[in-house]
């Protein structure tokens, strides 16, 4: 079930907006994404069930899930299969590895929510969920949109990655550089006024940070306070 959603959110679904709320059923009973205020939630999508690739993933998500669980991060996962299809894949993922999945796959039958979302790609003959990644915070903006072809399956360690980097960027307020691991220096804001600007390019130690330029500088994250309410 679609919640308030109006035509412009159906049309485009972009970085900063609200995550469309919508209430479904799950291989975990009905759900409600915004049970999940408070939590980041990484919510993506597959082909379908009983398909190799597929299969590959969910594996390598249930065997993360702790490291997501240390994020603050609620995995869900959906296709435009049945419940009943989704509890027969994953008890046979259960069957051959001995995984109890442990996050919820949403039942999507009549597309509604992929729709909503942007997963289904109208120009193929028969309908078919792409491998769409929405990363939305906990104040359910989405904040990441990755999307990878059927053929090929995701890196688990760089969705971990990116979201080491926006929970960084959100509690610090900074930046993160090309290729940013955790503990590597973040890029700072840019200087604001002139006196910031020539203070950054004439004695960036004496700010504790490292300055290529007076709008090219970086800090150790050790060295920065948290913003306000975070």
């Amino acid at each position: 079930m679609i919640n308030n959603i109006d035509n412009e959110q159906r049309q485009c679904l972009t970085i900063g907006r609200i995550a469309p709320d919508f209430t479904a059923m799950t291989t975990e009973g009905p759900i409600t994404l915004s049970q999940y205020r408070g939590r980041w939630v990484l919510f993506f999508s597959h082909p379908g069930d009983f398909t190799p690739v597929c299969t590959s993933e969910f594996i390598a998500f249930a065997r993360l899930q702790p490291e997501f669980e240390k994020r603050n991060v609620q995995l869900l996962g959906i296709s435009i299969d049945s419940n009943p299809a989704h509890l027969g894949w994953l008890y046979d993922i259960f069957k051959m590895t001995g995984i109890v999945m442990p996050f919820p796959l949403v039942a999507d039958r009549d597309a509604q929510i992929a729709a909503l979302y942007g997963m289904v790609n109208p120009d193929r003959i028969y309908e078919q969920s792409v491998r769409d990644v929405f990363i939305i915070d906990p104040n359910q903006r989405i904040r990441a949109i990755l999307i990878y072809p059927a053929t090929n399956g995701r890196n688990m360690y760089e969705l971990l990655r990116l979201i080491d980097a926006l929970q960084v960027s959100t509690t610090y307020g900074v930046s993160t550089p090309a290729d940013w691991m955790p503990g590597d220096p973040v890029i700072v804001p840019v200087a604001n006024t002139l006196d910031e600007a020539i203070a950054r390019g004439m004695e960036p130690e004496s700010l504790e940070m490292n300055c290529l330029a007076w709008w090219y500088c970086f800090a150790d994250l050790s060295e920065l306070t948290p913003l306000p309410n975070q």
